[in-house]
């Protein structure tokens, strides 16, 4: 009892009281992030469906999840129809050009002094530069000719080939940019379903051939505009040898109703027969009767 009233009379003096400890014990919380820690709503609660409601009012510039299905067809709403009938708009993959520069150059010497230029006149008669923006790759020869490939447009095709031009000037040579010309655009695209290779070729023998065995290809080379396109099986294809972008648009939307002509049909192209429809094309090739397919072509 002597020691309880000294630790009395010692709190006292210091202004502390037993009982003022009492509410410092009752504070205390033994974890602090129990007391962050929120339940979330089922998701079939109205709250959640409110939820839904309004990051589905929000739209995509508010970071809400669109389907891939929707970003497609807005995609495909933003192409102009009166020039894309097809509704499919070939990508441009390569731009070559070439340029004039006015002036002989040695090669060595470039390769030397331009830190992104490499030289080796045993495999190339050329000094090859590269440069990241536009990601592109020039041809310097001797002569002061310069063919510029790689880029993506025909704007970005002409904005590589001045670097390049620059370049040279910084390297002391009196470089002009000269003669700038397009000569070749490289387009591809997808038309989304298979293509009866076989029977195209037999169709168009004037202006395609098909060797599957040297190159898994179809070649049609179209006259007007002057194009080569290459089509695959699975429906892939490329257009090259235009002069400018509207020649690849031309050709792809003149041979897009032909392409659509060739799909295959029945098991081919993996669609449900007709209830006997399998029997009868058994029977028919039991017989020595060709396929339903070839037929039809």
């Amino acid at each position: 009892m002597l020691r309880v009233s000294a630790m009395e009379g010692s709190l006292t003096d210091l202004g502390l009281t037993p009982s003022g400890l009492a509410p410092v014990r009752s504070t205390f919380t033994p974890n602090p992030l129990e007391s962050t820690i929120t339940t979330q709503p089922p998701a079939n609660t109205p709250s959640a469906a409110k939820a839904g409601d309004a990051a589905e009012a929000a739209g995509p510039s508010s970071g809400a999840i669109v389907p891939a299905n929707a970003a497609a067809e807005a995609a495909e709403e933003q192409v102009d129809r009166v020039k894309h009938p097809s509704g499919i708009v070939p990508v441009l993959q390569n731009v070559v050009a070439t340029v004039t520069l006015g002036v002989k150059l040695d090669l060595k010497q470039i390769a030397l002094k331009a830190r992104n230029a490499e030289f080796n006149p045993k495999r190339f008669a050329a000094v090859i530069m590269r440069i990241r923006d536009p990601k592109t790759t020039a041809l310097i020869f001797a002569s002061g000719k310069m063919v510029c490939t790689g880029a993506k447009s025909e704007e970005k095709s002409r904005l590589a080939a001045r670097k390049y031009c620059r370049i040279l000037q910084k390297l002391d040579y009196n470089a002009q940019f000269q003669e700038f010309k397009i000569q070749n655009i490289v387009g591809s695209c997808d038309v989304k379903f298979p293509i009866f290779l076989e029977g195209l070729a037999w169709a168009h023998d004037k202006f395609a051939s098909y060797e599957p065995e040297l190159f898994p290809g179809l070649i049609y080379r179209m006259i007007q505009p002057k194009i080569v396109l290459l089509i695959f099986v699975s429906g892939k294809v490329v257009l090259t040898g235009a002069k400018h972008r509207d020649e690849i648009y031309l050709a792809f939307e003149q041979l897009y109703p032909v392409l659509q002509e060739f799909k295959p049909r029945g098991p081919q192209a993996g669609l449900p027969m007709a209830d006997g429809e399998g029997e009868e094309q058994e029977g028919d090739e039991g017989k020595g009767k060709r396929p339903a397919l070839d037929a039809a072509a």
